[in-house]
Formats: structure tokens, sequence, C-alpha cells
């Protein structure tokens, strides 16, 4: 199998094979071209098909971790046909191999408690490919590492994650651009939200025009800083007074950070 980096020189003509076409390729791509400047690498099969990694200095991650000097793998991904040929240990040795280049401490990873979570990497894969535990949030998000350096400092969540929790009431979406997945499923987590409202609220709605197809929730521009936005309240009768309803917390490559709904 031959692989590809997507840089500037060659994304406007290159597919992004985890949005290969459509506005979630529109998106991506503008991401990513605002994150190169930081270090990312984008890396995939030269095969049309979803078999790519992306990783970034843990230092420029869009996720609450404390990392410096590792490498952060924002997704690494293999799918359908592509699967069971050894490609994913071939991606994950180019990120090793340009870790130890840089003289990275090693490389760290989101991934789940237990069974494999949708959107979050395998655990027993990683384990066999050496990872281990560092770190684990409240909510069962574990962060897993692969240390390059002898005695590096491990590295962990930071206290807003490893304890998550909101101040505002009412629903509050925690979202960006970096994966194309954010364009199908935030509309459709407002309108989970929606669905439990019993009182008509107004709500603004800004950002990019592709995402503009209801109201309710809000999303980060290309450089922005990531940012809590409050969306409709969700009284519920059966709940006390800021009680938590449920709840989610996680990594999709950034795409829904987390979420939780509280009674008013």
């Amino acid at each position: 199998m031959d692989y590809i980096r997507i840089t500037d020189d060659n994304i406007e003509k290159e597919h992004i094979c985890c949005a290969m076409s459509g506005k979630q390729g529109v998106i991506k791509k503008e991401w990513l071209q605002q994150r190169f400047k930081e270090g990312l690498v984008f890396c995939r099969s030269t095969e049309r098909g979803k078999c790519f990694i992306e990783y970034i200095p843990a230092e420029n991650a869009w996720v609450p971790i404390q990392a410096d000097g590792y490498f952060y793998i924002d997704c690494l991904w293999v799918s359908g046909s592509l699967k069971g040929h050894g490609y994913s240990n071939d991606l994950l040795e180019e990120c090793i191999r340009d870790a130890k280049e840089q003289g990275r401490k090693g490389l760290c990873i989101l991934s789940s408690e237990g069974r494999k979570r949708e959107f979050l990497s395998d655990p027993k894969y990683l384990a066999y490919k050496g990872f281990a535990v560092a770190d684990t949030s409240g909510c069962g998000i574990n962060l897993m590492y692969l240390p390059l350096a002898q005695d590096a400092e491990l590295p962990r969540f930071k206290a807003c994650a490893k304890h998550p929790a909101v101040e505002e009431s009412g629903f509050v979406l925690y979202y960006t651009d970096q994966c194309p997945f954010t364009y199908y499923w935030v509309p459709r987590v407002e309108e989970a939200a929606c669905g439990r409202s019993r009182e008509s609220v107004q709500c603004s709605f800004e950002g990019h025009s592709y995402h503009q197809q209801g109201a309710g929730t809000e999303r980060t521009r290309p450089g922005d800083d990531l940012r809590a936005v409050q969306g409709r309240q969700v009284p519920d009768p059966e709940h006390s007074n800021g009680q938590k309803i449920s709840e989610a917390c996680g990594n999709t490559g950034g795409a829904v950070l987390g979420y939780k709904i509280k009674a008013r």
C-alpha cells in the first residue's frame, strides 16, 4: 500500500477519506488548512477509502489534555475492504517514526474503558501495540499513551475533562469542525434536546452556512477557541432542580466533545 500526506500544496485536489465529497469535505478541509501551520499531519492511503491517520503536537491538540512533548492522534481509521491487511500498523508506524525524528516523548490517544465505543479507538488494539492507560476521566474515557522517551511524564486530562461538568442550565454542546460527522450529528443532538423541551425558547445560531439548518447550537470557526454554548432549556418534573438527567462525554475527533442535559 502506498500513502500520501495531505498538505497545503495538494489539499484542493486530494480527497479527505473521512469525508470524500460534499459539504462535510469542504468544512473539514477548511479546518485542516488552519491546523497545518500548527504541525498537524494527515496521512492516508492512495486508494479511495477510509484508511488514514491524523495527528498533531499535543500542545496544539483540540482536546482537554496536558501532554506537552507528545503527539496526539486525532484519528486512526481503517474500514471496509481495507481492514485486515495491516494498514493500521503501517499508519501507526509512520506516526512513531515521525515522533522519534522530532524527538517527541511519545504518542497519546483517546479510547474507552472496556469495550470499543463509537468514534473512539479500540483499547484492545492499542494495548496490543504497546499503549497503556495514562489517565481516565469521570465519564469513562481513557487517555492512552505509548512512551518513546525514557522516564517521560505521563500525559493527563485537564481538570475540566477529568471531572466534566457545566455551570449553565439547560443543554450545552461543545463541538468543532475537526470531524466531518459534526455536520450530521449536531442537528440530531439538537433535535433530541428540543424533543424534551416543553417550552418555546428563542436561540441564536452562528457559524458556517453549511450548519445553518436550525437554531439552538453554535459552532467554532477556524482559529476560534473552543467554547461552551447554552442551548435549549430541558425542564423535567421527574427530576429535582439541577439534577443531571443524562450525560455523555467523549471524543469524536473533535466533533461532539461532550454534552450534558440538566433539569432546570
